[in-house]
């Protein structure tokens, strides 16, 4: 364990102005039932034109609203049909919101080199989205593409996932080398 300093944390949200808090979540509401309406080309009416679009690996890092448009939004709709998106819990702070839930669809376009199946997938994930002046300028996202794989019949982790030592099929190791 590293011992002394620690770096400084919180840096982005510690300034956070807590009377925007209801202001927030109504962009974030509005957001959402637009993702749900599944539109793209009016979707600036929350997005800043120059907003970030952080994602994990698989989903890409879009710099503006054209680029989410294009490389995320599109594809997304083109690759998974019948899709409601259902945000499980929502925490606003200010100009900050947060969310974890799952997408509900059909995969019925191509998606990571997969034909479409057909098959109903969950698609899991998690939000921060920093708001400015009614639009959201920044949106951290974490998409569970291994989840989606997965369902379709695609294990990107070629039997090495740690699922293997919660179903006991492998044994963990230990930092200090004791695999008890």
């Amino acid at each position: 364990m590293v011992r002394g300093s620690r770096p400084e944390q919180a840096i982005l949200s510690r300034d956070t102005d807590l009377s925007k808090t209801d202001y927030t979540r109504r962009v974030i509401e509005d957001m959402v039932d637009g993702l749900n309406d599944h539109r793209i080309d009016d979707i600036g009416a929350f997005f800043a034109d120059s907003f970030r679009w952080i994602g994990n690996q698989g989903c890409g890092h879009k710099t503006g609203l054209r680029e989410f448009q294009d490389n995320w939004q599109r594809p997304f709709q083109a690759a998974f049909s019948d899709k409601v998106c259902i945000d499980e819990a929502r925490l606003y702070m200010g100009e900050w919101a947060a969310a974890f839930g799952r997408q509900e669809a059909v995969h019925s376009g191509p998606f990571m080199g997969i034909a479409p199946t057909g098959k109903q997938v969950e698609i899991r994930y998690m939000d921060f989205w920093k708001v400015v002046d009614g639009k959201i300028v920044d949106n951290w996202v974490m998409v569970d593409f291994p989840h989606v794989l997965a369902q379709l019949g695609v294990d990107c982790f070629n039997g090495e996932g740690w699922e293997a030592f919660d179903e006991g099929h492998k044994s963990p190791p230990s930092p200090d080398g004791d695999k008890s």
